[in-house]
C-alpha cells in the first residue's frame, strides 16, 4: 500500500515536527507560514479545509523551504516579507528584519499623537521603513522622512511605501542620520539604531548574525556609539515640545538615558517592552502605565 497523500493538516503537523526536532523557535507558526507559500493556501484554508490534498509538487516545495529554515534562515528572509505592527513589509538582505520588540516605539508615538493630529516625523536609519510607515498608516495627518546611508535599504523602503500607498506622505533620503536637515525641523524623531557591541555579534543567533546586515547591528565596542552621535543631532532637529523615541538593548537603559540628558533633554524615561525588558528611551509618555489601544 502507498501512503495516503498528505493534506494541509498532515503536512502542517509533519512540518512542525521537523522544525521542532531541529530546535527551531516557533515551529508551528513557521511551518504554517511556509506551508501557505508552498501550497498556495491561507491560514483560513488550513483551518476550514484541513483535508485538502497537498500535491507532490507542493510537498517538494515545502520540503525545500523547510530545509532552508532548518539551516537557520529566518522565515522573513525565505518569504521576502515580514509583518510589523499592522502592515506587511518587503525585506531583503539589505535591511534589518523588523522585530516585535520595535513596536514599543510605536506605542510611545501613537499615545503622544492622537489619530487626527498632524505632525512631521523623521526616522533615522530607516532600513525597510518599518517604523515610519507603521506610524503613517495609523496617523493620516502625519508626514515623514526616512534616512539611511544604504542605497539598497532606501530602495526597499520606497517600495514598501508604494505598496502601502503611503508614498505621498513618506520621503526617503540618503544621508547620515540627520545630516543636512535644519534645526527644529520635526515634531517627532525616532530611530532603531545599531546597538549590539561589536564583540557580541559572533555569538548572536544564526538567524540574526548570518542574515541581518551588520551595518544595522554593530553599535561599536560598547554598543552605544550610535546614541552618542544621535543625542545631540536629535536635540538639534527636534522642535520645542517635540517627541523623540529610540530603541535600545535591554541592558542599555541607564547609559542611553544619561546620554540624552547630557545632550539637554529633560523628563527622559526608559520604557519597557511587553517582555518587561527596557526597550525605548524617550521624552514622551509611558504606554506601559497608560497604554495606547491598537485601534
Amino acid at each position: 500500500m502507498t501512503d495516503a497523500a498528505p493534506t494541509l493538516l498532515t503536512a502542517w503537523k509533519a512540518a512542525t515536527a521537523r522544525l521542532k526536532a531541529g530546535r527551531i523557535d516557533s515551529p508551528s507558526i513557521d511551518a504554517r507560514l511556509l506551508l501557505e507559500v508552498a501550497a498556495g493556501c491561507s491560514r483560513t484554508d488550513i483551518l476550514t479545509d484541513p483535508y485538502r490534498a497537498v500535491t507532490p509538487a507542493q510537498q517538494t516545495g515545502l520540503d525545500a523551504l523547510l530545509e532552508r529554515r532548518l539551516r537557520r534562515e529566518p522565515v522573513s528572509r525565505i518569504l521576502g516579507k515580514k509583518g510589523f505592527w499592522k502592515i506587511m513589509l518587503n525585506v531583503t538582505p539589505d535591511v534589518l528584519s523588523p522585530r516585535p520588540d520595535t513596536e514599543a516605539l510605536l506605542d510611545v508615538v501613537l499615545l503622544a499623537y492622537p489619530p487626527n493630529k498632524a505632525f512631521e516625523m523623521i526616522d533615522l536609519g530607516t532600513g525597510s521603513g518599518a517604523i515610519l510607515l507603521a506610524v503613517l498608516a495609523e496617523r493620516v495627518g502625519a508626514r515623514g522622512v526616512g534616512t539611511d546611508i544604504s542605497f539598497e535599504a532606501l530602495a526597499v523602503a520606497r517600495e514598501n511605501a508604494t505598496n502601502l500607498e503611503l508614498d505621498n506622505r513618506a520621503t526617503f533620503l540618503r544621508t547620515e542620520w540627520a545630516a543636512g536637515f535644519g534645526d527644529h525641523s520635526f515634531d517627532v524623531v525616532v530611530s532603531n539604531p545599531p546597538y549590539i557591541p561589536s564583540g557580541d555579534i559572533p555569538g548572536l543567533d544564526p538567524e540574526v548574525r548570518d542574515h541581518d546586515p551588520h551595518l544595522a547591528l554593530d553599535g561599536g565596542p560598547d554598543g552605544l556609539q550610535a546614541y552618542r552621535d544621535l543625542a545631540p543631532e536629535i536635540m538639534r532637529i527636534l522642535r520645542p515640545g517635540g517627541l523623540f523615541a529610540v530603541e535600545i538593548g535591554w541592558d542599555q537603559g541607564p547609559q542611553v538615558k544619561a546620554l540624552f540628558e547630557a545632550a539637554g533633554f529633560t523628563d527622559v524615561i526608559v520604557v519597557k517592552d511587553l517582555s518587561e525588558r527596557d526597550r525605548v528611551v524617550t521624552n514622551g509618555p509611558n504606554p506601559r502605565t497608560n497604554p495606547v489601544p491598537k485601534m
